[in-house]
């Protein structure tokens, strides 16, 4: 994969994990010279919600997302929804993420999962920001949730897409859009595909998630932000386009929605 003329954006990473300690600040600083031209680094829980922060204050392709996964609810109480709430001021804080259900693992109780997905909907309804929704094996519950949130303005991505194309129709009416990921290159992917090909291009975000979900051809290693030039080939092939459309539309969707000016940079 050769680096493109047009900026990737790597619309959800976690460059705080404990997977980037050896090497983070080279490959923050090479991702220019790999193509990439933002990238928005995750928040699981509080400490990685302020490690994010901390990485965005240091380099300006870098921008942050502050939130609560489902696995660590158990955690959260009021105080901590007041520590996010201080956190979500900073100028590189674009987003509430990422927040949501997880019913595979269960780390948390569900209905404290529950709760606490929509304590942070409305913290976002509060001070307007976009939301990053993550949804495993928890579809009903999610669309549940969410379409009572909608209706109060609450905006966002879903990320790491897996649903059917009728739960992507469910999604996009409620004005959220549509992360695709590294799944999207697997040999057997079905789902991601099908909906790679039909989520209107102005609702459509790529992302790594690194560094997990690491594409074709690199599975099995660490995923890292230019890998999402691979999830933009493979769903030009998908739709029948040329790459660069998809670098150049999706790119503009993630600047959209948080509030990025991509001409600056």
């Amino acid at each position: 994969m050769e680096p493109k003329s047009a900026r990737l954006f790597d619309s959800h990473a976690h460059l705080d994990d404990e997977r980037f300690d050896g090497d983070r600040e080279a490959l923050i600083e090479s991702l220019p010279d790999n193509g990439v031209g933002y990238v928005i680094n995750a928040g699981a829980d509080l400490e990685s919600s302020r490690a994010g922060i901390d990485i965005a204050a240091r380099w300006p392709h870098v921008y942050a997302a502050a939130g609560v996964h489902p696995h660590d609810a158990k955690e959260l109480d009021e105080s901590g929804i007041e520590t996010l709430r201080e956190m979500l001021q900073g100028p590189k804080v674009v987003a509430v993420g990422e927040i949501g259900l997880d019913y595979h693992y269960d780390y948390s109780p569900r209905e404290k999962q529950r709760y606490w997905f929509e304590r942070q909907l409305a913290l976002a309804q509060e001070i307007s920001k976009p939301v990053i929704i993550h949804s495993r094996e928890a579809t009903e519950d999610t669309l549940s949730v969410l379409k009572k949130y909608a209706r109060y303005g609450v905006w966002g991505v879903v990320h790491a897409f897996s649903g059917s194309v009728e739960t992507a129709e469910i999604v996009l009416n409620m004005g959220l859009m549509i992360g695709i990921g590294g799944t999207v290159t697997f040999k057997n992917a079905v789902k991601p595909v099908e909906v790679a090909g039909k989520v209107p291009m102005d609702r459509l975000l790529i992302e790594t998630d690194c560094p997990y979900l690491t594409p074709a051809p690199h599975r099995g290693k660490r995923n890292e932000p230019a890998y999402v030039g691979y999830v933009a080939e493979k769903i030009a092939e998908i739709r029948g386009i040329p790459v660069e459309d998809v670098i150049r539309v999706t790119y503009d969707n993630a600047c959209r929605l948080y509030g990025i000016d991509g001409e600056n940079e």
